[in-house]
């Protein structure tokens, strides 16, 4: 798989993200200093809740930035076989029948993409399954704990 395109999907898909709330920031900035958001009486909150969003909407908006700029500098290498997962790895892990592909991101946790028809989701090393993944190679068994359940799994490849 092509880790290179996989990265610039991430940072599409991040990017694409950072537009929407850069507006919704706006937009939630706009209603907050609009005249119609003036208190009517010392309970009319409208206003202030208006710029207590604008104001969480920018901040994820910087978080994303944050993102973006680390996705940018992330080295496209390919792992070797001898290598433990660590940032930058993109993981195949088989849980009984079924595969599934995480890239192993510094930030931006959740994020998902599909590259050769296949979903990758973006975990982080201080997630449980990143937690759990980290340091394991290829060939790798291990017991994941899922949701409060033992699994059983296999690192299939590392990239």
């Amino acid at each position: 798989m092509n880790k290179r395109a996989v990265i610039k999907k991430i940072i599409a898909k991040l990017t694409d993200e950072l537009g929407i709330y850069f507006r919704a920031a706006t937009a939630s900035r706009a209603e907050a200093t609009h005249e119609s958001s003036k208190p009517e009486n010392k309970y009319d909150t409208r206003g202030l809740e208006a710029s207590y969003l604008a104001r969480g909407q920018s901040k994820q908006a910087a978080e994303l930035e944050d993102a973006i700029a680390e996705f940018q500098k992330l080295d496209a290498r390919k792992f070797t076989t001898d290598e433990t997962i660590g940032i930058g790895a993109l993981v195949e892990l088989k849980i009984g029948a079924e595969s599934s592909f995480y890239f192993i991101g510094p930030r931006a946790g959740g994020t998902e993409v599909v590259q050769d028809a296949r979903e990758i989701l973006v975990i982080t090393p201080q997630s449980p399954l990143g937690e759990q993944l980290v340091g394991k190679k290829s060939g790798d068994k291990l017991q994941l704990t899922l949701g409060g359940t033992k699994q059983s799994a296999k690192v299939v490849s590392v990239e």
